[in-house]
C-alpha cells in the first residue's frame, strides 16, 4: 500500500480512534480485573470479521487477520489495563470510576491498534502477510499479562512483532526509538520489620522496629554506590514506609517497600543479596526479624536492530512525523520484553506532548493527558512498519 493511500486512512479514521480512546478513558479497568474493556474489543473485532479468541492467558484478546499460512506473520500488540490513580482533569472524558484512571495510555495505544485492525482488515487485498492484533491485560501489574498470553499460545506462527507507546516527555511530531535494551528490570520489595513494642518512655524494653527501619532506609544507598558497578545504572527508590500510630507507642512491626531498578541480572543479583545482608546485619544488631516479599520484575526490552530499522524508515517517510530521535534507555519497566525473547520486533514511542492544553504531565499522574493527533502517527507509523516488513520479507 502506498504511503499517501495510509496516511488518507489514518486521517479519515481519526474521528474513529478518538472514540474509542475517550470510551476507554471513561471507563478504565484495573490490571487483572478487566471484565468491559477485553469483550468490548472482542466485539469490534468480530465485527470486521477477524477470528477472535477471548480469555487468552486470562483476560487477554487476540484478533487474526489470515491471508495465508504460508506467508510471514506479523503481531501488533496493545495493552489495556489502568492504573489506580483519580482522574484530576475536567475535560468531558474524564473517568467515570472513582480512584481509576487511564494514566499511563494505554487507552490509546488499544485504539491504535483496533484502528489499524479495521484499515487492515478493509483493505486486506493490499497485505503479503498475515497480521495477529494482541490486546494484554495486567501490563502493570507483575507478572504481567504478556508471560500468560504466550503461554496460552499468542505468538503461535508469529514472525515478528511491533508495539509502541505514546510519551508525553516527546513533543508531538517526534517517534523515538532504542536499538537494544530499552528497559530495565523493575524489581519491587517490601519487608515487614518485627520488634517488640512497647511505651516510647523505655525504649530499653523494647525492639524498636521503627529505628531498624530507618537505620535500614539509610543504610541501602551504599549498596548502589559502593556495591554495584559505577558503570551500570541502578536505582533504589524507597516508596512506602508505615508503621505506628501513637506519640508514645513503639509499634510492634513496620512495613517498608520500594523499588530496585537495574538493567542486567548481574546487578540485579548484586542489589538482592545486598539487601539480604543489610536485613541480617539489622538482625544482629537490633534483635528485630523480618519478613520480604521481594518480587522480581519483566526482564529488559531489547529491541531487535533490524526491526528497529523498520520504525526508523516508517517514521521517516510519514509527513506528519517531524522528527525521528533516538533515546536513551530507559529504567522503567515493560512487560513487552517477554514477547521480544520469542520473536524479534522493536518497542517505539510516540509524542504526545503539547504543552498548550496542559498535555505534559508525566505518566502515572491525575492530570495525565495526551494530545491525541500524536495518535494519527501512532498509527501510520505502526501501519508503514507492517507494509514495510512483508516488503522485506517477501524480497528474500
Amino acid at each position: 500500500m502506498e504511503l499517501k493511500r495510509i496516511e488518507k486512512l489514518a486521517e479519515d479514521n481519526f474521528i474513529e480512534m478518538i472514540k474509542l480512546r475517550r470510551h476507554f478513558h471513561m471507563n478504565p479497568e484495573l490490571s487483572f480485573q478487566e471484565f468491559h474493556t477485553p469483550a468490548y474489543i472482542a466485539n469490534y473485532l468480530r465485527d470486521l470479521g477477524l477470528d477472535v479468541q477471548e480469555g487468552v492467558g486470562g483476560r487477554g484478546v487476540v484478533g487474526k487477520l489470515m491471508i495465508d499460512p504460508d506467508m510471514p506473520t506479523v503481531a501488533l500488540r496493545a495493552d489495556f489495563d489502568a492504573l489506580p490513580i483519580h482522574d484530576q482533569k475536567d475535560v468531558p472524558y474524564r473517568s467515570t470510576v472513582p480512584g481509576v484512571m487511564h494514566a499511563c495510555g494505554h487507552d490509546a495505544h488499544t485504539s491504535v491498534i483496533m484502528t489499524a485492525a479495521r484499515i487492515l482488515s478493509e483493505n486486506k487485498d493490499a497485505l503479503k502477510g498475515n497480521v495477529v492484533f494482541i490486546f494484554q491485560h495486567a501490563e502493570e501489574v507483575d507478572p504481567g499479562g504478556a508471560i500468560q498470553m504466550i503461554a496460552d499460545g499468542c505468538l503461535d506462527g508469529v514472525d515478528a512483532i511491533f508495539g509502541q507507546h505514546v510519551s508525553t516527555s516527546l513533543d508531538i511530531g517526534t517517534i523515538g526509538y532504542i536499538k537494544g535494551t530499552a528497559t530495565g528490570i523493575p524489581d519491587d520489595f517490601t519487608v515487614k520489620i518485627k520488634g517488640r513494642g512497647g511505651h516510647a518512655s523505655k525504649p530499653d524494653g523494647a525492639i524498636d522496629p521503627l529505628a531498624a527501619a530507618l537505620s535500614f532506609c539509610h543504610q541501602m544507598p551504599y549498596a548502589v554506590t559502593r556495591k554495584a558497578s559505577p558503570m551500570e545504572p541502578v536505582v533504589l527508590s524507597i516508596t512506602m514506609f508505615n508503621g505506628g500510630h501513637q506519640h508514645n507507642v513503639i509499634p510492634d512491626e513496620v512495613e517498608v517497600g520500594g523499588t530496585i531498578r537495574t538493567f542486567n541480572h548481574e546487578t540485579q543479583d548484586v542489589m538482592i543479596r545486598e539487601l539480604k545482608k543489610c536485613l541480617e546485619g539489622l538482625v544482629t544488631f537490633t534483635g528485630i526479624s523480618y519478613d520480604l516479599d521481594y518480587m522480581k520484575g519483566y526482564p529488559p526490552v531489547v529491541n531487535d536492530h533490524e526491526k528497529t530499522d523498520i520504525v526508523m524508515q516508517a517514521s521517516g517517510e510519514v509527513s506528519t512525523v517531524n522528527e525521528v530521535k533516538p533515546l536513551e534507555p530507559s529504567l522503567g519497566g515493560e512487560d513487552f520484553s517477554y514477547y521480544l525473547q520469542r520473536v524479534p520486533g522493536t518497542f517505539y514511542f510516540t509524542g504526545v506532548r503539547n504543552s498548550s492544553f496542559r498535555a505534559d504531565y508525566p505518566h502515572h499522574h491525575g492530570m495525565f493527558d495526551i494530545d491525541e493527533k500524536g495518535l494519527i502517527n501512532a498509527l501510520s507509523v505502526m501501519l508503514r512498519s507492517v507494509f514495510i516488513y512483508f516488503e522485506e520479507e517477501s524480497s528474500k
